[in-house]
């Protein structure tokens, strides 16, 4: 975590620089009218990437230690084996996608093509909650 947090501070001080220079480039550009729309842009990304890389130091310091991602002696067990359970032969979060693209579509077209989505998301929602409940995979 701490190089990301490094690699953070570099991009902030990257778009600080980058909205200083934008700006008087724009000024001497327009006449000494300042282009808000790039300038706010930059100093905004600059503003984000000091939020995060704030954010990922002090969660460095909490764990005591540098992290097995951080280390370059570690090897890929010395990482939380368990993140979670995830199913690679399971087809519901595919059609869990194509359900939410039909309701999109139905929001950029016309409104009656989201009524098509909706029965397909909520089938694809509970086929996904309860797949280990039922069949070869129940539990």
């Amino acid at each position: 975590m701490r190089s990301n947090s490094i690699i953070f501070w570099i991009l902030a001080i990257f778009f600080a620089l980058m909205a200083v220079t934008y700006s008087v480039w724009s000024w001497i550009y327009y006449d000494g009218h300042i282009e808000f729309v790039g300038t706010v842009a930059l100093t905004l990304s600059a503003i984000l990437g000091v939020f995060l890389a704030f954010f990922l130091g002090r969660t460095a310091k909490g764990f005591g230690g540098p992290l097995p991602e951080d280390r370059l002696d570690a090897n890929i067990d010395d990482a939380d084996p368990e993140i979670g359970h995830f199913s690679p032969w399971s087809w519901w979060p595919f059609v869990l996608g194509a359900a939410i693209a039909v309701i999109a579509l139905g929001l950029a077209v016309g409104v009656w093509v989201s009524f098509i989505g909706v029965p397909i998301l909520l089938v694809a929602l509970a086929g996904w909650v309860f797949e280990y409940y039922r069949g070869h995979f129940a539990r």
